[in-house]
């Protein structure tokens, strides 16, 4: 029939743990440093 409730629970959790919908998030020394390069033009 279908999976267990715990698997379908566990696979979830899983995917929202995981998700990252627009890429990695950047730190904030990597942000600084963006918005520098983009002022120096």
């Amino acid at each position: 029939m279908s999976q267990s409730k715990r698997r379908q629970e566990n696979e979830w959790k899983i995917r929202k743990q995981t998700q990252q919908p627009h890429g990695k998030i950047k730190s904030l020394g990597e942000l600084s440093d963006e918005a520098d390069a983009r002022q120096e033009k």
